[in-house]
């Protein structure tokens, strides 16, 4: 007999998501994702300054603000024709790298380690034995036995106090947790420390920028005018900080976070066949170097792979009906063209005054809609987005860098390919990137003052800054890679307006109910066979969840136990779905 178990909310998340599954012989036999929030920002922006809407739809997220910001400049500079200058290019990308570094770091530490570490466990550590350990791995300086001893301490007067603080509420003791005591103390001590060093490298988008989170961007270029000699612009010291920034956030990143994932994963192998899904995976590519018009150039290659079969990679078509939206399990109106229709997203809706029934507080009815989540899908496939994505696509691209990463890394664990595909691959897959990202970064910063020593500063082009330069009806795309995967905004342009505007987000992707043809998606279909031994302590469901790094959030709804409308709480700064 099945039973059904409900995570809700699931946490160490952006927004609410809920999860339920059904579970027969100890395994996942059925899932069904939702999010009980909606999402408002793509009306709030009709009828404004298209140049100004980055600046509304960046607080999509309150996370990884700066990349909404960069989708949206792109969408506009592509309607109007406007390339933007190398200098600003780089700015952008330097950005982006940075978002990469703090934000793969903060999820591995802070919001998904604690689903393979045991804190409490890590008080039956030796320091010693945890210092030999660190030492053997790597070379960072804290690492002596009076180090980890201090941090047992720490931890053990939470144990004893009965008020783990930030630790509390955890799966402690869940049979699935397998490190051993000094494992679990590396772990834990490098936690405390990532939250030190994440305050560090998000300085690089204030310096850029002017704050964090929602740094400034700016339609043709940046608003940070290089100036060597002058205190108010980007001048020398400002630059050299960046430069040390990026520095001291590559070594951590080869110092701590990757000799951690690796011993972790190590003693995680069985879940290299588990979380695996239907095998689809989309990467849009991003970081150019040659210009956003040049996908050749980019980092990060584009390109779709099916059914896991890594010796054809297929094009992705931004402008065509190769991606479309389906509402027909959403919590919104329907398409005016019936139920199981699609629409690309030039063409979208976003309409909130849904009147149906209220999304259940007991249990999904899914045999109706039950998320106000869109169904996104490729030529009519559903897509896994992400790290992993990337990852495969350039893998399949046969691009160098990747390729050697992810061979070093896979024979530092003794895996096959295979085992990329599954929820310890995902996991995997993220630190990897942030290595290859790392030093990308430090390229493009070694581009952007070779620019500005040759001579070059612009910044920005202005030449299409002024509406009466524009057609009078144009549409665009602006597709990036966010650090949770494809991102892109549509917008369409009437009389210098923001006629339509729609976003279509990695958690749209990733987290999306089922289509027309019940077609699950990733985080659905990669719950399916995953083995629970204990259905009070789902610990199994969150592992594979968290390795997507959800991320969803908008205007938020409250009801009472019963369903009834309480009231509704408008959110500006929140998060993606």
């Amino acid at each position: 007999m099945s039973k059904r178990i409900v995570v809700d909310p699931v946490t160490r998340i952006e927004g609410h998501l809920r999860i339920e599954v059904s579970v027969k012989d100890g395994k996942i036999t059925d899932a069904y994702s939702s999010s009980p929030m909606v999402r408002g920002l793509e009306n709030i922006v009709r009828g404004r300054d298209p140049r100004d809407v980055w600046a509304f739809v960046q607080r999509a997220c309150g996370v990884c603000t700066t990349i909404h910001a960069l989708a949206s400049v792109r969408s506009v500079e592509d309607a109007i024709g406007v390339a933007v200058p190398p200098n600003a290019e780089m700015v952008r990308n330097i950005m982006q790298g940075a978002l990469y570094m703090h934000d793969h770091t903060v999820h591995f530490y802070h919001l998904h380690a604690l689903d393979w570490v045991d804190v409490v466990n890590a008080i039956k550590a030796d320091p010693k034995a945890t210092s030999e350990l660190a030492q053997s791995i790597s070379d960072w300086p804290k690492s002596s036995p009076g180090y980890f001893n201090d941090v047992k301490k720490k931890i053990t007067r939470f144990v004893e106090s009965g008020q783990l603080g930030i630790f509390a509420n955890g799966y402690w003791g869940h049979p699935q947790m397998k490190l051993p005591p000094e494992v679990n103390l590396l772990a834990v001590a490098h936690y405390l420390e990532a939250l030190e060093w994440q305050k560090e490298i998000v300085k690089v988008h204030t310096i850029f920028g002017g704050k964090n989170p929602h740094p400034n961007y700016l339609v043709g270029g940046m608003a940070c005018a290089i100036n060597t000699e002058s205190p108010g612009g980007l001048n020398a010291e400002r630059l050299a900080y960046v430069g040390r920034l990026l520095e001291e956030g590559k070594e951590f990143i080869e110092k701590v976070y990757i000799p951690d994932l690796m011993a972790i994963a190590s003693f995680y192998k069985d879940w290299g066949a588990i979380g695996k899904g239907f095998g689809n995976y989309m990467a849009y590519g991003d970081l150019p170097v040659n210009g956003y018009n040049d996908p050749t150039s980019f980092k990060f290659p584009q390109g779709v792979i099916l059914d896991r079969d890594l010796s054809k990679v297929y094009d992705v078509n931004h402008r065509n009906d190769d991606i479309s939206e389906f509402v027909n399990n959403s919590w919104y109106d329907q398409y005016a063209e019936g139920k199981d229709s699609s629409r690309h997203p030039w063409e979208g809706e976003t309409k909130i005054n849904y009147t149906g029934p209220e999304p259940p507080y007991e249990e999904l009815d899914v045999s109706t809609r039950y998320s106000f989540i869109k169904t996104p899908r490729w030529r009519g496939k559903p897509m896994e987005v992400g790290p992993l994505s990337r990852l495969l696509v350039g893998y399949a691209r046969d691009n160098k860098e990747i390729k050697e990463i992810v061979d070093a890394s896979l024979k530092q664990l003794d895996v096959p390919v295979d085992a990329l595909f599954s929820t310890l691959g995902r996991t995997a897959a993220r630190g990897i990137e942030t290595q290859l990202v790392a030093n990308w970064t430090m390229e493009f910063y070694d581009t952007l003052l070779r620019n500005i020593k040759n001579g070059d500063t612009r910044m920005a082009n202005t030449d299409k800054w002024e509406p009466e330069s524009w057609d009078a009806e144009c549409k665009g795309v602006g597709f990036c890679e966010a650090p949770r995967g494809a991102l892109g905004h549509w917008i369409k342009i009437k009389d210098g307006k923001t006629e339509n505007y729609q976003l279509v987000v990695p958690s749209t992707w990733n987290a999306s109910p089922r289509d027309p043809k019940g077609q699950m998606s990733a985080y659905e279909s990669t719950l399916i066979g995953t083995p629970v031994a204990d259905p009070e302590l789902p610990l199994e469901i969150i592992r594979t969840i968290h390795s997507f790094d959800p991320c969803i959030a908008c205007a938020v709804h409250l009801y009472d136990e019963h369903g009834k409308h309480l009231s509704r709480v408008s959110n500006l700064s929140s998060c993606d779905i």
